[in-house]
């Protein structure tokens, strides 16, 4: 569904310009005559759908300064561009301090709203991911923050709120890709330890021979290349939360450090003499199985039972499938920001597959997904088309069938020795379309008619177009990376060369 445009001005000529050109950039249009009726629509049932709002800033009765201000407690948000036939630098400022994000003089170009409309938009969907940024980092990313409204997840929820009462060790147990470090966030920023480092460490990622030395830390002169003093991840996270990632991942050795450090409260770093005292809260987290590992003689015993005093199993994606909705509009919101494009969402269908997929990946993948579907977009939504290698191996979704086919063309005739398409330009000027051909096709394209003349390249083109289609059954992103051309061109030249349905 395109984002919605509220378009205040109490001009009815003026008004209905402004929506013409709103509606011809694909955004919906909601329309109000004056500031009370800006209001009513903005509080009413359907004002949480309003993306924008175009302000005339003089109207008679409430102006567009008394809607900024009558807006700001509740919609603060609400990205706002004024209108208006006087500017000035003194009501440039006055407009920015009510709430304003842009301001353009009437009568405006449709090219300068347009930029206006995109850039409010692309801002207002990159300050959430900012702000959830800037408090993760911060360490007062709450559960809130989170994407979590499947019933599967309200136990974890539940466990994380009550794990942030205390400092208990806590282990998330979960599938790789599912989320486990923003879990560990949330639990740090609800509690008393909120807005002190947190530190993860991705155990599995630290070469062997320095684990001691990033964990515990080292003096220098400690070993050949230790110029100069470093802390260490203990002592890092004093005072806040050691995250301790894939933490099956820790060789044997490390494991019995690792336990005395959590045990004592204290590191010795390497080459010290005396050790370091630290006030830290253990937060561990694995995809694999523990038991399993202690019981094969890889994981250390009394380390599990240190770690695992508070258990959180974190749900795979597949066994969360409510969320997938939600979580796609918020990559979809920020991903197509991030690349300047307008799409607002997917379409029924898309979610539909999108949910029936078992995402072994996870969030991770989902994410990965959405950013190569909205880099292949071209509409104003995300389409089935736009996940083939989803729609592949979800039963009921054929790509293909999306795709108009190409009809079919005139075969040479049997008695015509064809003369073969050769990488050499000066014969044929085509020459990145005759390697295409030769690799991809064999012997199945001419560049000569019945009587042994040239054929027209545009024929050509259209004989490897229609082979690539069938070759590659349908997948037009395919066609095209293979072709060498982008697909809004494959498209172009389809219509061009008469290839669309029905001709």
């Amino acid at each position: 569904m395109a984002q919605t445009v509220l378009v205040v001005d109490d001009d009815p000529a003026q008004r209905r310009i402004l929506e013409e050109v709103v509606r011809r950039d694909g955004y919906r249009v909601v329309s109000a005559d004056g500031g009370e009726a800006a209001i009513d629509v903005l509080t009413g049932v359907n004002g949480k759908d309003i993306a924008c709002m175009i302000l005339d800033l003089v109207m008679p009765g409430m102006d567009g300064m008394g809607v900024l201000e009558a807006i700001a407690p509740t919609h603060g948000d609400l990205p706002v561009i004024v209108l208006t036939a006087h500017g000035g630098v003194e009501t440039d400022v006055k407009a920015m301090r009510a709430g304003a994000d842009d301001f353009v003089i009437k009568p405006v170009s449709p090219e300068r709203l347009h930029v206006s409309i995109r850039n409010a938009l692309k801002v207002t969907a990159l300050t959430g991911e900012i702000n959830r940024l800037q408090k993760k980092a911060k360490g007062r990313l709450t559960f809130d923050d989170i994407i979590a409204g499947a019933p599967s997840m309200a136990p974890v929820l539940k466990l994380g709120r009550r794990a942030a009462q205390s400092n208990i060790p806590v282990l998330i147990e979960g599938e790789s890709g599912v989320g486990k470090e923003l879990i560990a966030s949330a639990i740090q920023g609800e509690s008393d330890r909120a807005g002190n480092p947190f530190v993860t460490v991705n155990c599995g990622a630290i070469p062997e021979n320095l684990i001691e030395s990033i964990l515990f830390g080292h003096e220098k002169g400690a070993f050949t290349g230790a110029s100069e003093k470093h802390a260490g991840k203990f002592v890092e996270a004093n005072g806040g939360t050691l995250f301790l990632d894939e933490i099956g991942e820790l060789p044997l050795d490390m494991q019995v450090k690792l336990l005395r450090a959590i045990q004592e409260g204290e590191v010795d770093p390497v080459g010290a003499k005396r050790p370091v005292k630290v006030d830290i809260r253990i937060i561990s987290a694995t995809n694999r199985d523990l038991i399993q590992m202690v019981t094969d003689g890889r994981f250390r015993e009394d380390l599990y039972y240190r770690l695992n005093v508070f258990p959180v199993h974190l749900p795979p994606v597949r066994e969360r499938k409510e969320d997938i909705p939600d979580l796609v509009a918020h990559f979809v919101s920020r991903i197509a920001a991030e690349e300047g494009k307008k799409i607002s969402g997917a379409t029924s269908d898309a979610l539909a597959m999108l949910m029936a997929y078992e995402w072994p990946g996870n969030v991770r993948q989902l994410e990965n997904t959405i950013f190569r579907a909205i880099v292949l977009c071209d509409e104003d939504r995300l389409s089935v088309a736009d996940f083939p290698q989803i729609a592949a191996q979800v039963d009921g979704y054929d790509v293909a069938a999306l795709v108009p086919p190409a009809p079919s063309l005139p075969k040479p005739t049997a008695d015509v020795q064809p003369a073969m398409i050769t990488d050499e330009p000066q014969r044929t000027g085509t020459n990145g379309l005759a390697a295409f051909a030769r690799s991809t096709f064999g012997e199945g394209v001419t560049i000569t008619d019945d009587g042994g003349d040239l054929r027209k390249l545009e024929d050509i083109e259209a004989d490897l177009i229609r082979l690539a289609i069938e070759k590659y059954k349908g997948h037009m992103s395919e066609v095209a990376r293979r072709l060498g051309i982008g697909r809004s061109t494959l498209y172009r030249k389809l219509r061009d060369l008469g290839l669309e349905p029905g001709k």
